[in-house]
């Protein structure tokens, strides 16, 4: 696993050329993070199930910059060219790849490829899963309708995947969110 995840170019998933090659014959999983408890949970199943596969697993984090910081007002004191979410979504990614390589055994038999991608979840992880042999996400992520069953990135990613998508749920109860 490199030490950094490389940052994309806005709206692209480097290709498999573009990376370390993976060994002919073997099977590529995707897994979507960001951040969440599921998020993790889904990123440590994949893991398992790749060092199981004898795959390798790209996980992939995705930013976009903010469609709108408070008023409108406030656009005229934010230059929006100056905020930079890809440096922190790396973070979130690094960490989430690290606990999780700590947590399974037999994980250092697999080649983990951490991408951060500028571009909505759903387009990152449809465009990764190009090719995979399985797509890996949470059941709900960090969006404001948290409670619900199945979130609308696992849902779009369900519906249009390219390949198979496994959603993970999660081993612990969820509690409502409180408003």
């Amino acid at each position: 696993m490199s030490a950094t995840s490389p940052v994309t170019t806005p709206g692209t998933v480097p290709s498999r050329e573009e990376h370390d090659r993976p060994v002919p014959g073997r099977q590529r999983i995707v897994v979507g993070v960001d951040g969440s408890e599921c998020a993790a949970e889904a990123l440590t199943w994949a893991l398992r199930e790749a060092v199981l596969r004898g795959a390798d697993l790209d996980a992939v984090a995705s930013w976009q910059p903010p469609a709108m910081l408070g008023s409108a007002a406030a656009f005229a004191y934010v230059d929006l060219s100056t905020v930079d979410l890809a440096g922190p979504t790396a973070e979130v990614l690094d960490k989430a790849v690290a606990a999780a390589v700590g947590d399974v055994p037999g994980a250092d038999s697999v080649t983990v490829r951490p991408h951060v991608v500028e571009a909505y979840p759903v387009r990152a992880l449809l465009e990764a899963a190009e090719g995979a042999d399985l797509l890996v996400v949470g059941s709900r992520g960090h969006g404001e309708l948290s409670g619900v069953l199945l979130g609308s990135v696992g849902l779009h990613c369900v519906t249009h995947s390219p390949c198979p998508v496994v959603v993970v749920r999660g081993s612990r109860p969820h509690e409502a969110q409180e408003s």
